[in-house]
């Protein structure tokens, strides 16, 4: 018997039906419908008898599920009913009973939180052997030079290892977030039934303990309603792509004739249609690119949650494809960005050659004038100048005659060509985070350390 009269339109079906994507909850519906039919026998709302029937009926079907055998049927609306379905099939009627104390409301609730809970800790663990990958590369290249940027234009030297590090330590909050994510996944939508509960003397925190959730939600109707934790998984995942795009575009950059600092190997490269001597840093490439995509997932939930009144609505079935989707774009990109990297050779001669350019050490200049008492403001006119001069020459700073320099103030001496001799500027950042070596090596010890 049905509360309707005629049947379903094709069109609402396809629009309506979530089976083509939802299925893949089919793991965390059985281990949920196994732990509430424990329940429910513990709590003598079915018989031993029944939930050893239960178990035997959801056991064969998850093998099907597992397998690739099991029978979907064209009446399967969610992948909720397919296993009810498939169950009654499987065990008879005693199938029917699996439902009591439990709406599809709760129920999908907690297939996604715990959906998300595995995806995020699965994050967390990719995220931290890409930085682990990051830190190897930069103990490999400790003491390299390259020139570091700011508007694209060259600004002070570096150590290739620090800023190899500073991906690292994006990589470090990328894991604290996922790890709020499976945080926030620890409350058990269970037992809320469709909003307002259920009328039966459950164990909610007999099913929380049996699924690994460390306490149920307390609110029926937040239950059923709250997606927060897919906003924040799609929130960290867009936060993680954005920094590995920026890892991509640097690569892109630096892969370039025009830099010539390194070389993608020929596993993460690919050629041209037309042009033989191409290789394209294509792996690199899509990963700058797909970071607006879990963006646009993140805004799309967003945009379903906006104004979405109490408690659930058919639009909360929207919640599941931009996660499924920054699911595997996320984890698919960590993999090939360790890949990636893992791999990569950078070019010394182009880096060293690059952070050689004296013009580079304009701050330290001033900063030589400040320990001798200038303000800094006056030191960076004094510098500014004798940049200029040299521009203007056509030459380097250190080809500036002592005249030169004196006319630009008295306080600078022979110091200043010391400064600029063999690139002795970059060990004089020695202010904690900077990039002297025995600071990067405190990064690299600190870096392990909160990755442990």
């Amino acid at each position: 018997m049905s509360r309707f009269g005629e049947p379903q339109d094709a069109a609402f079906r396809r629009l309506n039906d979530s089976i083509s994507f939802d299925w893949r909850l089919s793991p965390y519906d059985v281990d949920q419908s196994l732990a509430h039919a424990a329940m429910l026998a513990a709590q003598r709302i079915i018989s031993a008898a029944d939930e050893a029937e239960l178990r035997r009926g959801l056991e064969v079907v998850r093998g099907e599920l597992a397998d690739g055998t099991f029978p979907f049927a064209a009446g399967d609306e969610d992948i909720h009913m397919a296993i009810e379905r498939r169950l009654t099939e499987v065990a008879g009627p005693v199938g029917g009973r699996l439902h009591t104390a439990r709406s599809r409301n709760d129920q999908v609730a907690t297939d996604v939180a715990m959906f998300t809970r595995a995806h995020a800790h699965d994050a967390g663990q990719r995220v931290a052997r890409l930085a682990r990958t990051l830190i190897e590369v930069a103990e490999r290249h400790l003491d390299w030079p390259l020139p570091g940027y700011t508007h694209l234009q060259r600004a002070q030297p570096v150590y290739l290892s620090h800023h190899l590090l500073a991906y690292v330590w994006m990589l470090i909050r990328d894991r604290e977030r996922f790890a709020a994510v499976v945080a926030a996944c620890g409350r058990l939508p269970l037992g809320a039934g469709a909003l307002a509960g259920v009328n039966f003397d459950t164990d909610r925190h007999a099913v929380a303990a049996a699924l690994g959730f460390s306490a149920v939600a307390e609110n029926s109707i937040d239950a059923v309603s709250n997606r927060d934790f897919v906003l924040d998984y799609l929130a960290a995942a867009a936060t993680c792509a954005t920094h590995l795009s920026r890892l991509g575009a640097e690569i892109v950059l630096w892969s370039s004739e025009e830099f010539g600092f390194c070389e993608v190997s020929d596993a993460w490269a690919s050629g041209s249609s037309i042009m033989p001597q191409k290789k394209n840093p294509d792996a690199a490439e899509l990963l700058r690119a797909k970071a607006p995509r879990l963006v646009a997932n993140l805004s799309a939930l967003h945009g379903v949650m906006h104004g979405l009144p109490l408690t659930y609505n058919k639009d909360l079935q929207e919640d599941k494809e931009p996660l499924f989707d920054s699911c595997d774009t996320l984890e698919l990109c960590l993999e090939a960005a360790e890949g990636m990297i893992s791999t990569i050779t950078f070019r010394a001669d182009r880096l060293a050659a690059a952070a050689s350019d004296q013009f580079l050490a304009a701050t330290d200049v001033a900063d030589l004038l400040v320990r001798r008492g200038m303000p800094f403001r006056q030191a960076h006119g004094i510098v500014a100048s004798l940049v200029r001069t040299a521009v203007t020459q056509g030459k380097p700073l250190s080809a500036l005659t002592r005249d030169e320099l004196v006319a630009a103030s008295p306080l600078l001496d022979d110091e200043f060509y010391r400064l600029l001799a063999d690139g002795a500027w970059l060990e004089t950042k020695v202010s904690e985070g900077g990039t002297s070596l025995r600071r990067v090596r405190e990064q690299l010890h600190h870096a392990r350390q909160s990755l442990r």
